[in-house]
């Protein structure tokens, strides 16, 4: 098989971001920048003014927290503990609890796009590890016997302000996603809580901000070109707000005896990788963690589905998001709350906005 260069790939992506992102006006505000690996992507942080280093510095233990937090393969991690319970409770986080709410609300509102517990099939495909396989159909059956996110039970006890899960003995979860988006968030809030005003977080694929640029003027965006990673579609000018993309582009194999392609997106009904007429979902949503699960699922309903979800749910005052679909046949479809935000940039598609 002919292995993707995932890392490749991943700094593409960060330089599309990065590339959008403004320099401090002038030299008037001035600006500080990490760069990290956590989440098995490279992520960068960047605040401006004079408490820079200290939201930098607390967005990173937020989001090195998470990541030890949420690694299903690391024997330390409240993941690992929930998907070795072996049915019994887990007391956990109020982070993993949040992700949780988020992805049961998406999984119930999209019939089951959105599935945390398709991780046996992940590891199936060897999208974990890397070491990619094509599995046989008995196989993918066996592994889809173990899916049953509407099994997992988050409980809260609001009189000592913990929560507990507990899932079925054959099941095993993962948060790959929508743990960047909540990471993301809690990374931002971090920044503010520091007291940064001002200030952007890329974390591979997921871009959040914080305020507006420093002279008070709206971020600039890119969204990347799946069929050329590193350049872009279009731009999107926003304020504060997340903005997610899901996509076949980014994490993929070849089977070099087939010639086939898999990618890494798994439809929770079938186990195999989702194959419609998309190639990326982008979400732009006010919460991170909500926009990471909706980017999934809406790749995985597909063009038709997606939009009819968010007629459905996308309009809320407060709480709406607004998307960008990219099909295979060049066409991209933004929702009508974009149509004074976006702007193309490469001609060789062509836009359309949704009411």
């Amino acid at each position: 098989m002919k292995k993707t260069n995932t890392l490749k790939r991943i700094l593409c992506a960060l330089l599309c971001a990065l590339l959008m992102l403004p320099l401090a006006a002038c030299g008037e505000t001035k600006e500080s920048r990490s760069v990290i690996f956590a989440m098995d992507t490279t992520m960068t942080l960047v605040a401006y003014g004079k408490n820079r280093e200290a939201g930098i510095s607390a967005a990173e233990s937020v989001i090195l927290s998470m990541d030890a937090m949420l690694d299903p393969e690391k024997e330390s991690s409240t993941v690992w503990a929930i998907n070795h319970a072996n049915g019994e409770n887990v007391v956990v986080p109020g982070q993993v609890a949040d992700m949780l709410s988020a992805a049961k609300q998406v999984y119930k509102q999209s019939a089951g796009a959105l599935d945390l517990t398709v991780y046996p099939l992940l590891k199936l495909w060897g999208f974990i590890d890397s070491k990619y396989y094509v599995p046989y159909d008995y196989e993918i059956l066996d592994q889809l016997s173990r899916v049953c996110f509407d099994k997992v039970v988050l409980t809260s006890f609001p009189s000592s302000g913990t929560y507990t899960v507990s899932m079925p003995a054959y099941g095993e979860m993962s948060f790959g996603a929508v743990a960047k988006g909540c990471a993301a968030d809690k990374a931002v809030a971090a920044m503010r809580a520091a007291g940064v005003t001002s200030g952007i977080v890329s974390l591979g694929g997921n871009v959040q901000t914080l305020g507006l640029k420093p002279d008070g003027t709206m971020w600039r965006v890119g969204i990347e070109d799946p069929n050329n990673p590193g350049s872009y579609v279009g731009v999107l000018n926003v304020g504060e707000t997340a903005i997610v993309t899901s996509g076949s582009y980014q994490r993929n194999f070849t089977d070099v005896t087939t010639g086939n392609s898999y990618h890494h997106i798994l439809k929770p009904q079938s186990g195999y990788p989702v194959s419609n007429n998309l190639v990326s979902a982008t979400i732009i949503c006010s919460d991170g963690t909500m926009a990471d699960c909706l980017s999934t699922a809406m790749f995985v309903l597909g063009e038709v589905q997606s939009l009819n979800y968010w007629r459905q749910y996308g309009k809320t005052d407060g709480g709406g998001f607004d998307m960008v679909l990219i099909t295979k046949d060049n066409r991209i479809i933004c929702t009508k709350g974009l149509i004074e935000d976006f702007t193309l940039v490469n001609e060789g598609y062509t836009v359309s906005y949704s009411e």
